[in-house]
């Protein structure tokens, strides 16, 4: 069974080396990897093209279209290449090399469409980052992970059917996509995944199982604009955008009898979030910034 690993690259030259690096101690072969480089400035195509590994692709694109339209560059190369899995993986993780040997076993084991690991964070390496995911109803089907930020203590050591995974790293059988589609390119970045999980899960014909008998490590942080330049613990202004915006935007998307009243719900969820969480800087321009991006996620089209 032949996988295909999409990776989407943007200026990730300072990470490149542990993940490349991982990949080439897997113990599983039938593999062609494929790199989506998004306009990386740096020296990331550089360390792609130097890597010494024959059964690679690399896509330059011109300028920098967003992780859900980059996956999807990816999915539809290693599906014209007859890959019978995709896994789509972030380039800031490190990871065993019977990582691609357990996901394909979980596949064969349990019949699961779909396969994720847990991750732990990189740093500290016993700190949980990812245990299993499910959609939370009450604040308007928003994404969670099970057990982030906990002390890893075997609590979460059982595989189990879960609803929601990040594309950090989830191995999706090709069937998949032929069903329920690709990633939605209206999403530049975070939501894209929210969105694919929530229509699997609403498809209801293929299982999504975690599984935690592997090691993987993700080094939260470094290729995200989640926080500002200046390494303060505030949202970045492209975070709360893209946030706010994609929340609105998968709440339509859903068009249910009670869609309005949670649009409503999760304006004033992002608005009051700005008066009492830490993460957001108390300036009014931070504050007007969550309003018209609520707006222009509410305007847009299906």
């Amino acid at each position: 069974m032949k996988i295909g690993i999409v990776t989407v690259t943007y200026n990730s030259e300072h990470v490149l080396a542990d993940f490349l690096s991982s990949l080439d101690q897997q113990d599983y072969n039938n593999v062609l990897t494929i790199f989506i480089d998004n306009a990386s400035k740096d020296k990331t195509l550089n360390a792609i093209k130097s890597w010494k590994n024959t059964s690679k692709i690399l896509i330059e694109n011109k300028h920098n279209a967003g992780v859900a339209s980059g996956n999807n560059q990816g999915i539809k190369l290693a599906l014209a290449n007859d890959c019978q899995f995709i896994l789509l993986l972030n380039n800031d993780t490190v990871f065993e090399p019977q990582l691609l040997s357990k996901l394909i076993n979980a596949h064969i084991n349990y019949g699961s469409s779909l396969v994720v690991p847990k991750m732990n964070y990189f740093n500290p390496k016993d700190i949980i980052w990812y245990a299993g995911g499910f959609f939370n109803p009450s604040k308007g089907f928003l994404n969670y992970h099970r057990g982030q930020g906990v002390l890893d203590q075997n609590q979460y050591n059982q595989d189990d059917v879960v609803e929601y995974a990040p594309t950090c790293c989830v191995l999706i059988h090709k069937k998949v996509f032929e069903d329920v589609g690709l990633m939605d390119e209206r999403y530049f970045v975070y939501f894209d995944d929210a969105d694919f999980f929530y229509r699997v899960k609403h498809h209801s014909k293929h299982e999504l199982r975690y599984i935690h008998r592997v090691k993987f490590f993700h080094k939260i942080g470094s290729l995200s604009k989640s926080r500002n330049d200046d390494k303060s613990h505030f949202y970045s202004p492209f975070f709360i955008h893209q946030n706010c915006k994609n929340h609105m935007y998968f709440l339509k998307k859903q068009r249910r009898m009670f869609t309005p009243l949670l649009l409503m719900y999760i304006w004033f969820y992002h608005t009051l979030r700005f008066f009492f969480s830490s993460n957001f800087e108390k300036k009014w321009k931070t504050l007007i910034l969550i309003q018209t991006s609520l707006l222009e996620g509410l305007r847009m089209r299906l």
